[in-house]
């Protein structure tokens, strides 16, 4: 094809994609799936090689969040039948976060449900990192806390934490039909107070929320505009109890396709697959490691992963290899004082204003609600956590 022959030579130059090209990936056709992940891997490898960046989430706060964040099982007024409770103690969140640095974890996320952190919550944070920092001195630490005022980005990045995590999730057009009790605009903010603070910027994506193509694209083009280190891409995990519950548009074939357009868009980006992969990928997800280099190891927030040893299993039966503490993620060329990554460039089957997954086919992917397990072990609880 020559649309991946093109999108190849743009990627191996970080030259981006135009909006067009993009939207021709998601509409290529199943019977392409295959040229096409050979074509994004072929990106892939020529910016990470094969090697795979393990990351460890650790649910510091869960539930009863005051935003209304539609896809989110802590939202307020979710009756999804989550774990339930406030701020971990320093030391039981480094004994959760040693789990997954023991199962190969090389960065820990630190995530806290709410709008944003109190200046007593940032303190809260920071002697969680010293807690952490004390077990695994070499360790990454991201934290997730909504968002920022001002200071906080500083204060974070002096406690030690490397990097800040906040997703735009969907585009500027489609953000107020999912969230209403903050903007898009809050969160742009938020990413950029991170950037200035000094600390590394990761924001992703949340995708089969109802989104259009074109919506998917403009939310990749916006991250690539705001210049993250690393883009998360979650598939939505539709929790009985939320909004959104209802929303099962993803087939394993479109999770690959919006993976690959992706790293299209972001060849020298850490591309990270995020939540939701089990569900949604089920037995594809070693395809996905052709497109992305990062993955988080076991559970999510609120929902289980399959088990932190067929994640390991599956990347070496895969033929890629766990990145290791002493190996650098991002080319050099994004490292501090590298030349930087350029954002230039230009601005099928079914019209992008098309909803995923409507077609002529049939009615659509069906529900998979018995993959869908909500957590119940790891931190908040007594049980062992998975890693």
């Amino acid at each position: 094809m020559d649309l991946l022959n093109t999108l190849v030579d743009k990627g191996l130059r970080r030259e981006p994609p135009t909006r067009e090209e993009a939207l021709a990936v998601l509409a290529t056709s199943d019977d392409d799936l295959l040229d096409v992940v050979a074509a994004a891997g072929k990106v892939r490898r020529q910016w990470f090689g094969r090697r795979v960046k393990l990351n460890y989430l650790v649910n510091l706060k869960s539930g009863l969040c005051p935003e209304d964040c539609s896809y989110c099982s802590q939202r307020l007024g979710s009756k999804a039948g989550i774990l339930k409770y406030t701020w971990l103690k320093p030391e039981d969140a480094s004994k959760a976060a040693a789990a997954g640095v023991a199962g190969g974890a090389k960065r820990v996320c630190l995530v806290a449900s709410g709008r944003g952190p109190t200046d007593r919550d940032v303190d809260r944070v920071s002697e969680t990192i010293a807690a952490i920092r004390e077990r695994h001195e070499g360790v990454e630490v991201c934290a997730c806390l909504g968002l920022l005022s001002d200071g906080q980005a500083e204060r974070l990045r002096a406690a030690g934490a490397d990097a800040y995590n906040h997703n735009l999730n969907t585009s500027e057009g489609t953000y107020g039909d999912i969230t209403t009790t903050h903007t898009y605009a809050d969160r742009v903010e938020t990413v950029r107070q991170a950037q200035a603070a000094g600390l590394s910027a990761c924001s992703g994506l949340i995708a089969g929320m109802g989104e259009t193509d074109a919506d998917l694209v403009d939310v990749v083009f916006s991250l690539r505009e705001l210049d993250p280190d690393s883009v998360p891409v979650n598939f939505l995990i539709p929790f009985e109890g939320t909004p959104l519950a209802k929303e099962w548009n993803l087939t394993p074939q479109r999770c690959l396709r919006i993976l690959a357009m992706v790293r299209f868009v972001c060849p020298d980006v850490e591309v990270r697959l995020a939540g939701g992969r089990e569900v949604h990928l089920r037995s594809m997800q070693p395809l996905a490691l052709h497109l992305v280099n990062s993955i988080f190891l076991g559970d999510y927030l609120t929902s289980e992963g399959q088990a932190g040893q067929a994640d390991l299993d599956m990347i070496t039966d895969a033929g890629f290899e766990v990145e290791g503490a002493d190996t650098t993620t991002l080319p050099a060329h994004r490292a501090p004082g590298g030349d930087g990554c350029e954002s230039g460039g230009g601005g099928g089957c079914a019209p992008c204003a098309d909803a995923p997954g409507a077609d002529d086919a049939g009615e659509g992917p069906a529900a998979r609600p018995d993959l869908v397990a909500v957590r119940r072990r790891g931190a908040g609880t007594d049980l062992a956590p998975n890693a």
